[in-house]
C-alpha cells in the first residue's frame, strides 16, 4: 500500500510561513519591525493628548513633517497631506492651542531609553538664521563659528545618544533680554508670565538638566563644547547635579598637573628635579605634549559607516583647575586625540572620570559624531529650522514634533 503524499497548496505553504517567524524574509522582518515601533512611538507621543482631535491634528502633522518637500511649514505640511483645508486648524494645533509639550517630550525620551539606551547626553548648540524680526526670539548677534554679525535664534538641544542612534529629546529656546523686558514683544509671542529672563550660558545646561531630573531617565554624562567658555558654570551646574562631563576644551585653557608622577614641561618654570612645579599652570597643549610619548593606539567606530574602522593616538593626564570653577577641587582627566601623522593633537578633552579608561572616554566623545550626522540626516530634514511665526509655545510644540518625527525617519534608516 502505497501513501500518497498530496503537496501543499501555495495559500497553505504563504500562511504556514507568515505563522513562523523564522521563515519569514529577513527585510520583512525588518519592516515589520519598523512599523511596531512606529505605532508604539506614536501611542507613546500622543497618551497625554486627552482629545482625540488633538491626536489626530498631532499624527497629521508629524506624518507632514515626513511627508512635505522643502521647507516644513504648515502650508506645506497641509499639501503634502492633501489635506489643504487642514491648514488653519494645524496651525491652530501648534500655535493656538493650550497642549503642553513636556509631557510628549518625556514620553519620546522614555521610548528611546526603552529601544536604544542612551550612553550620554550630548548638549548641542544650534543657530537658526532668520530674516526679520518677527519671529520669535530673534536678534542680531556676532557667531563665533561665521566669524560675522547674524540675524537669528538661539537654540540648545539637549540629544539623547548612542553609537547607533541619537535623537533630540528637549530644546530650550534663548530669548534675549529685549524680548523679556518688552511687554509688547512679550504679549505678541505669548510669552508666559512665569518666564523670566536667563542667560545663554544657563540656557543650554537647563534643556538636559530637566530632562535628566523630571524623567526619571538613568544618569548618563553630558557632551559639550566648552572651547571658549572662560567661567565654566555650564559644567558647574551638571556636577553640582550629579551628572559626569565630558567636555572638548581648547589648547590654551590652563591646567594643573596633577598627577603622582607629573610630566616635564619644556618651557614651564620647574622644579630641581626638571618635572613641573606643583601648583603651577600650564596650557592644555602643553601638558599633552609632555606626554606625547605614552599615546596608546585606539581603534573606533565611524558612526556613519559601522563596518568602517579608524585608528587614534590617545594620551590621558590627570589633572586640576587653577581655581575651583567646577567646586570642590575635583580630579580631571585631560585627554588628547591625535590623528595618525599629526604633530599636535585633534581634539582635546576635559573629563570628571578621572577613573576612566582614555580609550573608552575617547570612543565615548565620537557620540559628537553620531549627533552631527543625524542633525543632517533626520534633524535637519523634519522642521527643526522652519518653524516662522511669533509664538513662543508653537516654536516648542512644533520642535517638539520635528524632533519625534526625526525619530521615525531615523527609525527606517537604523537597526535596533
Amino acid at each position: 500500500m502505497h501513501t500518497v503524499v498530496h503537496p501543499t497548496p501555495a495559500r497553505v505553504r504563504h500562511s504556514a510561513a507568515h505563522r513562523d517567524p523564522r521563515r519569514v524574509p529577513a527585510a520583512q522582518q525588518r519592516r515589520d519591525e519598523v512599523r511596531r515601533h512606529r505605532e508604539e512611538l506614536l501611542e507613546t507621543l500622543f497618551s497625554s493628548l486627552s482629545r482625540r482631535d488633538q491626536r489626530v491634528r498631532g499624527e497629521h502633522y508629524l506624518r507632514g513633517l515626513l511627508l512635505a518637500d522643502g521647507r516644513k511649514s504648515v502650508r506645506n505640511i497641509a499639501l503634502s497631506l492633501g489635506l489643504p483645508d487642514e491648514e488653519q486648524r494645524l496651525h491652530h494645533f501648534i500655535s493656538g492651542s493650550t497642549w503642553d509639550w513636556a509631557p510628549m517630550r518625556a514620553a519620546h525620551a522614555g521610548f528611546l531609553d526603552r529601544l536604544r539606551p542612551a550612553q550620554a547626553w550630548v548638549l548641542h548648540a544650534v543657530t537658526i538664521p532668520k530674516v526679520g524680526e518677527h519671529t520669535v526670539g530673534v536678534d542680531r548677534f556676532f557667531d563665533a563659528r561665521a566669524g560675522r554679525v547674524v540675524g537669528g535664534q538661539r537654540a540648545f538641544a539637549a540629544w539623547y545618544a548612542s553609537p547607533g542612534f541619537s535623537a533630540p529629546v528637549n530644546w530650550k529656546l534663548f530669548m534675549p533680554r529685549h524680548w523679556m523686558d518688552d511687554d509688547e514683544l512679550r504679549g505678541r509671542a505669548e510669552i508666559p508670565l512665569a518666564l523670566t529672563y536667563a542667560p545663554i550660558d544657563q540656557c543650554g545646561p537647563a534643556a538636559v538638566l530637566e530632562a535628566a531630573r523630571d524623567w526619571q531617565l538613568p544618569p548618563r554624562p553630558v557632551l559639550m563644547d566648552l572651547r571658549g567658555d572662560t567661567n565654566w558654570q555650564s559644567a558647574r551646574r551638571f556636577v553640582t547635579a550629579g551628572l559626569p562631563v565630558l567636555a572638548r576644551t581648547s589648547a590654551a585653557d590652563r591646567f594643573v598637573v596633577d598627577d603622582p608622577a607629573p610630566p616635564r614641561l619644556p618651557g614651564h618654570r620647574a622644579s630641581a628635579t626638571g618635572t613641573l612645579e606643583p601648583g603651577h599652570p600650564a596650557s592644555a597643549a602643553s601638558i599633552l605634549e609632555s606626554v606625547r610619548s605614552a599615546r596608546r593606539e585606539v581603534e573606533w567606530t565611524d558612526p556613519g559607516n559601522p563596518g568602517l574602522t579608524h585608528t587614534s593616538w590617545v594620551a590621558a593626564v590627570r589633572v586640576r583647575l587653577p581655581d575651583d570653577r567646577l567646586g570642590s577641587h575635583r580630579p580631571l582627566l585631560l585627554l588628547g586625540e591625535w590623528h595618525p601623522g599629526q604633530e599636535t593633537p585633534a581634539q582635546i578633552w576635559v573629563s570628571d572620570l578621572a577613573q576612566a579608561a582614555p580609550a573608552e572616554l575617547m570612543r565615548l566623545t565620537k557620540l559628537t559624531r553620531r549627533v552631527a550626522l543625524d542633525q543632517s540626516l533626520g534633524a535637519g530634514r523634519t522642521g527643526t529650522r522652519d518653524f516662522v511665526g511669533r509664538s513662543f509655545c508653537g516654536w516648542h510644540r512644533h520642535m517638539t514634533l520635528a524632533s519625534a518625527a526625526h525619530t521615525m525617519r531615523l527609525l527606517g534608516n537604523t537597526t535596533a
